[in-house]
C-alpha cells in the first residue's frame, strides 16, 4: 500500500494545550507521526512518498474562503501584538450574542472561528495543515490514477474542522477536502467512515444536506466525550442528506463486540450506498491504553477491522486522524491497513 507522509508535519509543535485546567504539552504532537512512520517502515507496507502541492482551491472546495485566510494569517496577527503566548480562543459568540459580525482584532477573530479552546495556533501550524491536506490530496490523486488503496499519513489530523471552524487538534478537513475531490473527477457518491474515538463534527456538518456523500461515525457517546455537542444518533441528516448521516455513539469500557458490531452495521449501510470510493477517517485513538479516550480495543482488534473494511471490495482511502502519542500508535495503524490487506 502506498503510504504518502510529508516532513512538514514537525512544523506543527505547539507547547500548549489546555486540559484539565491547565496548560499541559499537547498530546497531539510530532512523535505521533513519527511512530506510525517507523511502523509502516518495520513492516515493509510499501512505497513512501512526497506529497505534491495543490491549489487552495481545492481546499475551498469545502472551506470558507476567509476562514483559510484567517488559519494563514492568525500566527502572525497575534505575534504582532506581542502576545507571549500560543494563540488560543478566549471568548465566543455564545447564545444571545451577535454570531455572523468576525471582529477586527485577533482576539474577536479566534473567538469566532474556533469551537474550542485546547487547540492552540502557534508558529508553524498553517504551514504543517497546508502540507497535511496535500498528504490527503496526493494520496487521492493516486487512486485517481489507477491505486485500488493509499495511505495518507496526515498530521495535522482534520475531521473536526468544519467549513469554517477549527478546533480537536485540526484545522483543515483532510478527508472532506480528499471525499469532494473523488466527487469532482467524476464519483456519484462517496462513503466517509470515520472510525476515530471522537465523533468527526466536521465532516458531519459539511455533508450534513448533501446525499452524494454518506457519513458514518463510530465514536465515544457525546455525552461523555468531546465534542459534546455533535454525534448523537437521531442525528440523520438534513434536507436532501436526509437518511445519509449515521452515528454509533458508545460508553465509557465500549469492548471490540460491541464496537466490531457498529461497524459491520456501517459496512452493511456503506454496501448498500453502493459508493464508488471510501474514505476512512483513521483514527486510533479507540485503543484500550490511549491516554485521552474510554474505549477498550486490543491491538489485535485493529487488524480484525481492517479486514471488515476490506470485505466492502471498495477503492478505499485511509487517512490519518487521531490516536495519541503512546508506542502503539504505530503498531495498531498498521494494522488496520495490514488487515485490509490481508497480511
Amino acid at each position: 500500500m502506498l503510504t504518502v507522509f510529508s516532513e512538514k508535519h514537525a512544523l506543527r509543535d505547539a507547547r500548549t494545550e489546555l486540559y484539565g485546567g491547565v496548560l499541559v504539552p499537547p498530546f497531539e504532537c510530532p512523535l505521533r507521526a513519527e511512530h506510525v512512520l517507523a511502523r509502516v517502515k518495520q513492516v515493509k507496507l510499501g512505497e513512501i512518498v512526497a506529497p505534491q502541492h495543490f491549489d487552495i482551491e481545492a481546499v475551498t472546495r469545502i472551506h470558507d474562503a476567509d476562514f483559510i485566510r484567517f488559519l494563514e494569517t492568525c500566527w502572525d496577527e497575534w505575534s504582532a501584538l506581542g502576545f507571549e503566548g500560543e494563540a488560543i480562543a478566549t471568548c465566543w459568540p455564545a447564545r444571545g450574542m451577535q454570531q455572523e459580525r468576525i471582529p477586527h482584532h485577533i482576539e474577536g477573530k479566534l473567538g469566532h472561528y474556533a469551537l474550542a479552546a485546547e487547540t492552540s495556533i502557534s508558529n508553524g501550524t498553517w504551514e504543517a495543515a497546508r502540507a497535511s491536506v496535500n498528504v490527503a490530496l496526493s494520496a487521492q490523486a493516486a487512486m485517481r490514477d489507477g491505486a485500488r488503496q493509499a495511505f495518507a499519513l496526515c498530521r495535522p489530523p482534520g475531521h473536526h474542522a468544519a467549513r469554517d471552524m477549527f478546533g480537536g487538534y485540526c484545522f483543515i478537513n483532510n478527508a472532506a477536502v480528499a471525499a469532494q475531490a473523488f466527487l469532482d473527477q467524476g464519483a456519484a457518491r462517496v462513503a466517509l467512515l470515520d472510525v476515530d474515538f471522537h465523533h468527526g463534527n466536521g465532516s458531519q456538518a459539511i455533508f450534513y444536506d448533501r446525499d452524494d456523500v454518506m457519513f458514518l461515525s463510530l465514536h465515544g457517546d457525546p455525552n461523555d466525550a468531546f465534542p459534546h455537542f455533535l454525534g448523537y444518533a437521531d442525528e440523520t441528516g438534513a434536507g436532501v442528506g436526509e437518511g445519509y448521516n449515521h452515528n454509533y455513539p458508545m460508553g465509557p469500557g465500549t469492548s471490540f463486540k460491541t464496537w466490531g458490531a457498529a461497524l459491520e452495521d456501517a459496512c452493511r449501510k456503506i454496501a448498500n450506498y453502493a459508493p464508488d470510493a471510501l474514505v476512512i477517517s483513521l483514527g486510533v485513538d479507540t485503543f484500550e491504553h490511549d491516554p485521552i479516550s474510554f474505549f477498550k480495543l486490543a491491538s489485535d482488534d485493529f487488524k480484525r477491522y481492517g479486514a471488515t473494511i476490506a470485505s466492502l471490495n471498495l477503492p478505499t482511502l485511509f487517512i490519518m486522524e487521531g490516536g495519541y502519542a503512546v508506542k502503539e500508535i504505530g503498531l495498531n495503524t498498521v494494522n488496520v491497513l495490514a488487515g485490509y490487506e490481508g497480511r
